[in-house]
């Protein structure tokens, strides 16, 4: 049996695929130059695939083959294994002290393969199965392996991996089944969640983007088993339907009434324009405010057509508005003069109303004042509050007078006065009468009473003065 000539120093990385101890159980080294020899291929069979890279396994210190067999000065390769000793190869590429390194760096690689598919077991539970017949398939080569080093190790550990593996799999079954919990519960929270919004929500754009976005979120979410998953799925797309239908009824609608905004709409641009041109300002005024409260109440029309016919509409009342305007501002013109006639009015007759003097007088005055101010006529709309406010100051210093003069000559208070004034002189004869008998006490009472009671009357009597 001999060995191939090895072209590099270099090992191949764990993980890599290269022949199992058992293939290589049977090669041994064949001859070729002695120096610089070079180890050949790893022995093993290449684990599974994982799912994922396993975590790194730790540096070691490369194993002393030296105490697990040796290699002789023919070349022959012997293991040492539970205290017997057998051939596993024959060694002519090198001395055989680089054949039993050689055989042992083969023993090291092994040793890493055991290394990774224990680190595959921790780190993915999910590949137990395949896991565990690899480690089989690896222990089963032991035999038959071209390696020096210690195999009873190695083969006590593909034992754990192998036991190992029932544990990781209940574990990935627990595992699973949170996993499922958790994506079902997830399914059944975002259902939720497009039901209540198929059924309340008014926010046409919102909830239309998150119905999407729940759907991306819910092709992301595995796990669960297809009956289940079919039923959760039915409440989703229930809930999209019905959402799509309310929306698309709701936008409907809409069409509906801009529709029905457009034909009001068009009626009222046709009524406005045929007012444009009336000359019957108040009348006409008030008609097109009547037509501004319809278009209010009329809704909107799609957006472009809506513009449009507000653009006509406001043109209309424009031309009628700027002809009145234009109309009013030539009658203030006119207006001016009759403005300038009642200032000259309020000159004259401002001195003549004086109710100090007499209210009879000032009442005459003012009636004179207001005929000859109806005579004159309009002043401009802008003064008008102005020319009111200048004549009803006069009209409001006669009605005062009247008032003041009124409440003087009021029966009801001057008898309070007199009801006052006769209690005050009553108390003091009562004093004077007391002091007559020498009751200076009894006197200096009524005196008090007959102050209070003189006070009363005072006020009641300015009062009535004043007024």
């Amino acid at each position: 049996m001999t060995e191939p000539n090895t072209p590099s120093n270099s090992t191949p990385a764990p993980g890599t695929n290269r022949p199992s101890p058992a293939a290589m159980a049977g090669k041994g080294p064949k001859p070729g130059p002695r120096p610089g020899a070079k180890p050949g291929p790893r022995p093993g069979a290449a684990p599974a695939s994982p799912k994922a890279t396993p975590a790194p396994v730790p540096a070691r210190e490369p194993s002393d083959p030296s105490k697990f067999g040796r290699v002789d000065e023919e070349g022959n390769v012997f293991l040492t294994r539970g205290g017997e000793e057998r051939q596993i190869g024959s060694w002519q590429a090198g001395t055989p002290e680089e054949g039993l390194a050689h055989y042992g760096q083969r023993y090291d690689d092994l040793v890493t393969e055991v290394e990774l598919l224990e680190s595959r077991l921790k780190a993915h539970p999910e590949d137990a199965d395949s896991i565990r017949k690899s480690a089989e398939a690896l222990k089963a080569s032991l035999g038959e392996a071209a390696v020096i080093g210690d195999l009873d190790a190695v083969e006590a550990r593909l034992d754990k991996a192998v036991a190992d593996s029932d544990s990781a799999r209940e574990q990935a079954k627990e595992q699973k089944a949170e996993r499922r919990r958790e994506a079902i519960a997830r399914k059944e929270a975002l259902a939720a969640e497009a039901e209540d919004l198929a059924e309340n929500s008014t926010d046409w754009k919102r909830a239309g983007d998150r119905i999407r976005e729940i759907l991306e979120e819910w092709r992301g979410i595995r796990g669960i088993d297809r009956a289940t998953d079919d039923q959760l799925w039915k409440r989703y797309s229930r809930a999209r339907d019905s959402f799509n239908r309310r929306r698309g009824s709701h936008f409907a609608e809409l069409d509906r009434g801009r529709a029905q905004a457009k034909k009001a709409k068009e009626d009222l641009v046709e009524r406005a324009e045929a007012l444009k041109d009336s000359t019957d300002w108040g009348e006409t005024a008030r008609a097109y405010r009547d037509l501004m409260t319809e278009w209010k109440a009329a809704g909107r029309a799609p957006r472009e057509v809506d513009d449009k016919l507000w653009e006509r509409f406001r043109a209309a009342q424009d031309h009628f508005f700027e002809a009145r305007n234009a109309v009013n501002a030539e009658r203030d013109r006119e207006f001016e003069d009759n403005a300038k006639a009642k200032d000259a009015l309020i000159a004259e007759y401002a001195p003549l109303i004086d109710p100090e003097k007499g209210v009879g007088a000032a009442k005459s005055k003012l009636r004179e004042l207001q005929d000859k101010w109806d005579e004159i006529g309009y002043v401009p709309r802008g003064r008008v509050r102005e020319y009111e406010d200048k004549i009803g100051d006069l009209e409001q210093r006669v009605a005062d007078a009247e008032e003041r003069q009124w409440r003087k000559s009021n029966p009801v208070a001057q008898e309070k006065v007199n009801q006052f004034q006769v209690k005050a002189d009553d108390f003091v004869r009562q004093a004077e009468a007391a002091e007559a008998k020498g009751d200076a006490a009894k006197a200096a009472s009524l005196r008090e009473q007959a102050q209070q009671w003189q006070e009363f009357a005072d006020v009641a009597a300015k009062a009535v003065n004043d007024q």
